[in-house]
């Protein structure tokens, strides 16, 4: 009578998914389920103050260690592994040594290592000659690498004998007395040498190269002694100047990183941090307690030997990148070749510019040209972009002798310790040249 069919099966209006889904509760009933609080530890009696623990009281399920998952760990294992620096990598079949000479020891038996006795100049003096002189003429021309010359150093204290790396990727000995022979080439760097140092004896020397490789060699015999890598490609090796730390140095990198290395372990003992920029040099002062740095990043930086932070940095709007630097005999000037066209001088004591003393004249834009100062600090000497030497007076700054050197550029010179007005100067020529 109501008109209703009791045969016909009621059908539900609206949404009847979202129906299904809250389980056909209407929207005054609470869809949400609770939440149970969870619960925490008694918070303790607070008269006493060793146990009373109060709202920071722990939960009562709660799990305090956590760390990555053995999957994670294992993942992270195998970057570490990737990222682990290597240090005395196997021997590469490519390092030999060439001796060039056959008399490598004397009636008494010493070895080339050893400065002879027999020159007019003393080379076992400690001290500097009185007054340095301009050099003249060209005194010998050693036709030294296939490519450019990098660089060229002088064995320490006596300067009898000069090592030089090129980019025709060896390193060779050379005589700067007597015959003037090349004693030994070093070969086992797959790419252009950057930067060689000497040890404190001679009897060791580090090469950094462009293939990623820091090399230890022993001078005598020529063997590679040790490899060292970071995977990414060195540009200044330094050992540390003191003796009883001669197993420790530190390598400029172009990941803006500088390396310390302990040569006995083959590890890494620091890593300093803080440039901006690839680090072009390094140089030990005030008794070797710190090291000055410079990078691309237009700044240099002093740091505490084993302290990662920097302890003074120095960065002027003025300043431009300095690729090369050299310490004075006397260790109180520290001359940095700026990228225009000048060298600057900084006082080693507290690192402070000189700004009456720059050294103006020369063209080196975009080249790493080292410069040098005389023993009696009285010259300062560059080469330059258009292979040119430049001899400056110290005192006066004005450019007392400039001359064409090389063909290429003048990438190098060196002052003879004990000589009055010898130097040796590098280019990419190929060519090593000694002047008087």
């Amino acid at each position: 009578s109501s008109g209703i069919n009791a045969e016909w099966p009621l059908r539900p209006g609206g949404e009847v998914d979202k129906a299904a889904i809250n389980e056909g509760r209407t929207v005054f009933e609470d869809s949400k389920e609770k939440v149970k609080k969870r619960k925490r530890e008694h918070f303790g009696d607070p008269s006493d103050p060793e146990g009373y623990k109060g709202p920071w009281a722990e939960y009562v399920d709660e799990v305090k260690t956590s760390g990555p998952t053995e999957e994670q760990r294992a993942t992270l294992d195998e970057w570490a592994a990737r990222k682990e620096p290597k240090a005395n990598a196997k021997p590469d079949e490519n390092e030999k040594t060439i001796l060039h000479i056959e008399d490598t020891h004397d009636y008494q038996g010493r070895s080339f290592l050893v400065a002879p006795k027999d020159h007019e100049v003393n080379l076992y003096n400690t001290e500097p000659p009185e007054k340095c002189f301009l050099p003249k003429k060209l005194l010998h021309t050693w036709d030294a690498h296939n490519k450019g010359v990098a660089k060229v150093i002088l064995f320490p204290k006596t300067g009898h004998l000069m090592l030089s790396c090129g980019m025709d990727s060896k390193i060779k000995l050379w005589e700067l007395y007597g015959k003037r022979r090349c004693i030994r080439t070093y070969a086992g760097h797959a790419k252009a040498v950057r930067d060689i140092v000497f040890s404190n004896d001679g009897t060791k020397f580090l090469s950094a190269s462009y293939d990623r490789m820091i090399k230890l060699w022993d001078t005598e015999t020529g063997a590679c002694l040790s490899r060292f890598t970071t995977k990414k490609i060195p540009y200044c090796v330094q050992f540390h100047p003191d003796d009883d730390k001669q197993h420790c140095f530190v390598s400029g990198m172009a990941d803006k990183k500088i390396v310390g290395w302990d040569i006995n372990t083959g590890e890494i003992t620091q890593e300093y941090d803080r440039h901006l920029g690839a680090v072009n040099t390094i140089t030990f002062i005030e008794r070797n307690i710190s090291f000055v740095s410079t990078s691309d990043d237009k700044s240099l930086r002093v740091w505490d030997w084993d302290i990662p932070v920097d302890r003074k940095h120095i960065a002027d709007p003025s300043m431009h990148a300095i690729p090369s630097c050299s310490l004075s005999a006397s260790g109180k000037w520290l001359a940095c070749q700026s990228m225009d066209n000048k060298i600057s001088i900084f006082a080693t004591q507290k690192l402070r510019l000189n700004r009456k003393k720059v050294f103006k004249g020369h063209m080196v834009a975009g080249y790493a040209c080292q410069c040098n100062f005389s023993p009696d600090n009285s010259y300062l000497i560059s080469g330059d972009a258009d292979g040119r030497c430049f001899i400056w007076d110290w005192k006066t700054t004005k450019v007392y002798k400039r001359f064409k050197a090389h063909d290429g550029v003048c990438i190098g010179c060196e002052w003879l310790p004990h000589e009055t007005s010898k130097i040796v100067t590098c280019g990419w020529d190929g060519k090593i040249k000694l002047w008087d």
